[in-house]
């Protein structure tokens, strides 16, 4: 296998030094006691551990950190969560995309549901299961890759390697085009609860794959009445190999109390194709960080995102691309659509050092404001060193046209339709890039049917 895999650059137990830093920050060390209650054994034991040390020398971040000048966590240390609640639901409601009927996993309050779960539409060479599912040799493939990515030191990544107990796992083997899409629904919402979600992706060399990753809140009798507030903490991971070819699709619909972080971390070998369709439209507060590291030439990088967000939400994206070897590709369109007083925010970073020359690389956020109290917060950057490259990056933020409306209204159609269309026009150009019909359309109706997005 061609992917290259450094050392993790989580510390160990032995290299952090716990006399003076240990429990900087109470509240986060009580979020690490309540996830590290479950225990396992061996390897993943020891990963946990490592984790979970560099967490207590560790702080929550705040707005004095550049990173996350614009995201106020203090409403997230108001809130004491409980232990993760490990009961499986069968009458939990979720979208069964017609696509992945039989190829999906799903996760309630990250406890995999083998009762909501379908894989039996799957070719030889692929394995899709849960990480206990996994046979010894398989764990063995899977110990060289879990929490192995950079960035693993960042906080929230370690809080949700520190409290792993169980994690989807999709690993195609070589040469193996996987033409049927893979879901997998994360679904959390009882009160008061933390879930950390973890996903593990290794395309193989040659091969290629389609995936859906949805976080949802629950939907039953008994959540019906009232969303909870509760707090997701996600992981994932995709490794894609020499001349692979991965489409991901990430889908964010958390309940409307609900906090969500989630980190994507990807790594592209030589020749490889990494598509990403992020779209978020859940959760009180969200942060989405995206991280791709090139590690060798000629990668084709796209990354597609959608914001649609009202009320007092904040949705805050950070990505970063680390275009490091020659004649890579990457083309990224986020797009914004803020309604009431919520709060978007966006930065990206791209980062061309002198070794890769003839980069092409493309940045640029848009943004529609419906309300004169929304506000969007925006950063496109580039850092650049190398000497031949083609590189570009841009922002707008833009109101709804009174013009465009009044032309609407003259050929008959009323106000409030006039601002769907164009609001629906606005968000299309992102998910009609989506590869999966049914989602395709789910997503649609969903912004069409968002009433405070209108003067309705």
């Amino acid at each position: 296998m061609s992917i290259q895999v450094s050392p993790s650059p989580i510390p160990n137990s032995n290299v952090v030094s716990l006399t003076s830093m240990l429990d900087r920050d109470d509240y986060l060390t009580g979020l690490l006691n309540q996830v590290t209650t479950t225990k396992t054994e061996g390897w993943l034991q020891e990963l946990r551990q490592s984790a979970a040390n560099w967490v207590r020398h560790s702080i929550i971040p705040t707005t004095r950190e550049e990173e996350w000048r614009f995201t106020d966590l203090s409403s997230l240390r108001k809130v004491q969560f409980n232990n993760v609640d490990t009961r499986i639901f069968a009458s939990l409601q979720f979208d069964i995309l017609p696509e992945t009927a039989n190829s999906r996993l799903v996760f309630v309050n990250g406890v995999y549901a083998p009762e909501l779960s379908a894989v039996s539409d799957l070719p030889s060479g692929v394995v899709v299961s849960n990480l206990a599912g996994l046979s010894a040799v398989e764990q063995e493939g899977v110990q060289q890759y879990l929490a192995q990515a950079e960035g693993a030191q960042e906080v929230f990544t370690a809080l949700n390697t520190a409290g792993i107990s169980d994690a989807a796992v999709v690993w195609v083997k070589k040469n193996v085009v996987v033409e049927t899409p893979i879901h997998l629904v994360f679904i959390s919402g009882d009160t008061l609860t933390i879930s950390l979600p973890r996903c593990l992706v290794v395309a193989e060399s040659g091969s290629q794959v389609t995936l859906v990753e949805e976080y949802t809140n629950r939907r039953d009798a008994e959540s019906a009445e009232e969303e909870g507030v509760y707090f997701t903490n996600a992981v994932t991971e995709v490794w894609v190999g020499d001349n692979a070819e991965v489409s991901h699709t990430r889908v964010e619909r958390e309940g409307a109390e609900a906090f969500h972080v989630g980190k994507t971390a990807i790594a592209q070998a030589r020749d490889s194709r990494y598509t990403c369709h992020a779209i978020t439209l859940g959760a009180k507060l969200s942060r989405h960080n995206l991280e791709i590291l090139q590690t060798g030439e000629q990668t084709q990088t796209t990354l597609n995102g959608l914001t649609v967000i009202s009320g007092k939400q904040l949705s805050d994206t950070h990505s970063a691309i680390a275009l490091n070897y020659p004649h890579g590709t990457s083309d990224q369109l986020h797009k914004c659509i803020v309604g009431d007083r919520a709060h978007a925010v966006f930065n990206g970073k791209v980062f061309v050092p002198k070794l890769a020359q003839l980069t092409n690389a493309s940045q640029l956020n848009r943004n529609l404001l419906l309300s004169s109290k929304a506000r969007v917060d925006t950063k496109p950057q580039l850092e650049i060193t190398a000497d031949n490259v083609k590189c570009a990056h841009g922002a707008t933020v833009s109101q709804l046209e009174d013009d465009e409306i009044f032309y609407l209204q003259s050929r008959g159609i009323d106000e409030n339709d006039a601002r769907k269309l164009l609001i629906n026009a606005f968000a299309a150009e992102v998910i009609n890039q989506i590869p999966i019909p049914s989602l395709r359309e789910i997503l649609l109706n969903t912004v069409n049917n968002l009433k405070s997005l209108t003067n309705e």
